[in-house]
């Protein structure tokens, strides 16, 4: 794969620019043109044009529709959906992603900011060191290589290996892993009764007078394999000794959507399970961020968020990536390429492990709005979360919040 690369244009100094058949001519018009400040410009102005139609015409690199120079156009300290320098930046991603993702040790795209704040393309890699080999722009916006290591789903499963912290609870007194007295709150240990796992419960949503348990399809759906009508239990297997106890089901699975294999694109990893407001709180334990509002908000660059997981309990951090195309890597299911996603970075230390899959992020505020849901990370901690309008919107279904 070739990156071009804009160098800089310099001027030099010409002396055959000026004819030398008549010098006396031509020292008299010079000497004339550099008594008129008018002239002066007009002829500086045409230099200008026409180098820049030189420059234009020569260059085989496709022209920026944003300079790399340009800084962030924030409203009210954050970043609009709407900005054109935005929506220019992310159709600069999308046009190189395929090239990007086609070299080894890229796992992923998408949309965020230098370390000046200015807007840029992310190339997500395995590995450092993988700088010298992916460009430094791509069509004028400036490129930020982040090496997070590669991207899985994040459950807990004895048959797939533990990848992260798997006993969940951290410093935290209430263990997110344990039994909980029914109605049992979101943010804990849930799992389907086919398989030794666990995962995170992310939120009651609701449809009618019916109420469901929200989590991603590898945690409910065993990755297209599970039943429907199959049990879904609180705490799952993982975190009881992989034993079956049928008294800790909380639903049954009512639906996912199929995770696609193979390099189609997906946008969400989603199941939910019809369950009771006797058998399912919509409140997190008492140690994390409470109910979420039933009014979602759109990603931005740079939001706050947080969120409260099996694994770490409750983290913070914000949106370091819009717009993301990521492979994530599913044990011995296979790989499967995600589009449309977010990507969260923590504040301190790691953002999420394995076992907070299915964990429901939020603002970090008060209003505590739902933004995605959380279903793939990195072993830095990073986040790789489905946008929740895209999520609720399979299911016709909506946040039994606040």
């Amino acid at each position: 794969m070739r990156f071009d690369r804009t160098s800089k244009g310099e001027f030099h100094d010409d002396p055959q620019l000026f004819s030398q058949t008549n010098q006396n001519e031509g020292v008299s018009m010079v000497t004339s043109i550099m008594k008129s400040s008018r002239a002066i410009v007009a002829l500086v102005a045409i230099v200008a044009v026409t180098f820049a139609l030189l420059w234009v015409g020569c260059s085989n690199e496709p022209q920026s529709p944003i300079s790399p120079s340009a800084a962030v156009q924030q409203q009210g300290g954050t970043l609009s959906k709407s900005s054109p320098q935005l929506q220019a930046v992310m159709a600069v991603q999308n046009r190189h992603t395929d090239r990007l993702l086609a070299i080894r040790g890229v796992v992923g795209t998408a949309t965020g900011l230098t370390d000046e704040g200015k807007l840029a393309v992310k190339i997500y890699t395995v590995e450092r060191g993988a700088e010298a080999a992916l460009p430094q722009t791509l069509e004028g916006v400036p490129v930020v290589v982040e090496a997070t290591g590669a991207f899985f789903a994040l459950q807990s499963a004895d048959d797939k290996g533990v990848r992260g912290d798997a006993k969940g609870g951290g410093a935290t007194k209430i263990n997110p892993t344990a039994r909980f007295v029914r109605p049992v709150p979101i943010g804990v240990s849930t799992g389907n009764e086919g398989e030794c796992s666990a995962g995170t419960i992310g939120a009651r949503v609701k449809s009618g007078t019916k109420v469901y348990a929200l989590s991603n399809n590898h945690v409910y759906a065993l990755e297209n394999k599970a039943p429907i009508g199959s049990s879904v239990l609180q705490p799952g297997r993982y975190d009881v000794g992989c034993a079956l106890i049928p008294s800790d089901a909380i639903g049954t699975l009512s639906a996912f959507v199929q995770i696609q294999f193979g390099g189609s694109d997906n946008t969400v990893d989603a199941a939910i399970a019809v369950s009771s407001t006797g058998n399912l709180g919509n409140g997190t334990p008492s140690n994390g961020y409470g109910v979420p509002s039933s009014t979602t908000v759109v990603e931005f660059v740079g939001q706050p968020v947080q969120k409260y997981g099996r694994t770490t309990g409750l983290t913070k951090g914000k949106v370091s990536g819009i717009n993301a195309t990521v492979n994530v890597d599913y044990g011995s299911s296979g790989v499967a390429r995600f589009v449309g996603q977010i990507v969260v970075s923590g504040n301190k230390g790691p953002f999420t492990k394995a076992g907070d899959s299915g964990s429901l992020i939020v603002t970090n505020d008060s209003s505590t709005n739902p933004v995605g849901l959380l279903f793939a990370g990195s072993s830095n901690g990073t986040a790789i979360a489905n946008k929740i309008g895209d999520v609720l919107s399979a299911f016709n279904v909506t946040i039994d919040g606040k």
